[in-house]
């Protein structure tokens, strides 16, 4: 086991090196170096006594989110406009931990997001809210963790390619909502939801591949919108959507990948998000999640066969980090990093990059540090839901096309 802890080698010789330049930035870069090294001693002492450390601490967060999903705390009043991300951040977690509600409960949930469903088509974030993409999305994927036909019946089909039409630009681009801005978000969660609720049409997507590869930059990742900076968000929205197009080839996939390697911290072993950025459990998915993918295209060419069970990242050190020095303990949930306050946003995401380091790529055997009953369910890196769910919903939506409406 202690071969297999990375932490419980000598990382100081990891330590950010200033070159004797202090900025804004490479003082945030020490401060939370020392911090997470501290955390990372005491782990390894800890661990000397109890040697299945470190241990993801299931039913703590089993019970958060439970309790989240029908009462939510005060601090959330703030996020009234996200309440469907919430359910799908709360769903999906629940499923990572194999422990979802009961039918009832999931039975009131399916009702919620009808009432958050708009008669132009697609989500607001809460009821009588305008739709947007991103609400659109999470209502959706949620839908699909649920899975019953209720859950599949309740999306409105029609209307919600006719709102996919309303938010779409000649240039392939999507906005987030009427009137709102064009960034490649939107063109990941148009594409993922139509694929998914079996919407998609080539038409709805002409030009759009064409219009992420030009949010590739010279770093290699992708950014919100043509000319910006990298980011670790839009990188995988860039190249998730791509595969979903079945257009990856437009791409410079050494470049992404390189660009993405660099991002995971030498001494902490999550990821940040952009270049010269602090350490961040969320991106421990919106990074982590884009190596399958890569892995994935890169095997497709003959020479590169062996990629299919490549990681192409460190999935111990990052399991170090998101158990470790991420969970909120005793009260649950996951963190940003050392120091932050606990939310659903970061637990979700926590966990999904968790499952992402454990299970490494669609092929072979999971790779978990711990105990094994640390394992987590598998989830598919292109949509962030199970696998099966995923395949269950388009097929559902396949088998059942939506109904053709008198245009009159």
């Amino acid at each position: 086991m202690e071969n297999r802890i990375r932490c419980f080698q000598d990382i100081s010789a990891e330590l950010y090196n200033s070159e004797n330049v202090m900025t804004d930035t490479s003082s945030e870069q020490v401060d939370v170096e020392t911090m997470i090294l501290k955390i990372y001693k005491q782990f390894e002492k800890s661990a000397s006594i109890e040697p299945e450390f470190p241990v993801v601490r299931k039913k703590v967060h089993i019970q958060l989110l439970k309790d989240c999903l029908r009462t939510l705390p005060n601090s959330y009043e703030a996020l009234d406009a996200s309440r469907t991300w919430i359910v799908y951040w709360i769903l999906h977690s629940l499923w990572l931990l194999n422990d979802m509600p009961d039918a009832e409960t999931l039975g009131d949930v399916v009702k919620f997001l009808s009432l958050c469903q708009h008669e132009d088509g697609g989500y607001g974030g809460g009821p009588y809210q305008y739709p947007h993409l991103g609400t659109t999305y999470a209502a959706v994927n949620a839908l699909s963790i649920i899975g019953t036909e209720d859950a599949y019946n309740s999306l409105d089909r029609s209307s919600l390619q006719k709102f996919l039409w309303t938010v779409r630009d000649v240039d392939g681009s999507f906005a987030l909502h009427k009137g709102g801005e064009q960034d490649i978000r939107g063109a990941y969660c148009a594409i993922s939801v139509a694929k998914m609720t079996n919407t998609y049409t080539d038409a709805l997507f002409d030009k759009t591949a064409e219009w992420i590869v030009g949010c590739q930059t010279y770093e290699g990742g992708f950014a919100g919108c043509p000319g910006m900076e990298a980011h670790g968000g839009y990188a995988f929205c860039g190249i998730a959507s791509l595969a979903l197009l079945n257009k990856t080839h437009l791409c410079d996939i050494d470049g992404l990948l390189r660009w993405c390697v660099n991002r995971q911290m030498r001494l902490e072993g999550g990821f940040q998000g952009r270049t010269n950025k602090l350490v961040d459990g969320c991106y421990s998915f919106w990074q982590g999640a884009a190596f399958p993918i890569i892995s994935a295209i890169l095997s497709q060419e003959k020479e590169n066969k062996e990629l299919i069970e490549a990681v192409l990242f460190d999935q111990g050190a990052l399991q170090e980090y998101v158990i470790i020095c991420c969970q909120a303990i005793p009260g649950g949930g996951f963190i940003d990093k050392p120091g932050k306050h606990r939310d659903i946003y970061h637990t979700c995401y926590a966990l999904s990059g968790l499952s992402v380091a454990q299970h490494g790529t669609c092929a072979g055997d999971p790779y978990v540090v711990g105990r094994p009953s640390n394992e987590l369910n598998r989830i598919h890196p292109l949509y962030n839901v199970a696998p099966h769910l995923a395949y269950n919903a388009l097929h559902y939506f396949i088998r059942h096309p939506p109904p053709v409406k008198d245009k009159n």
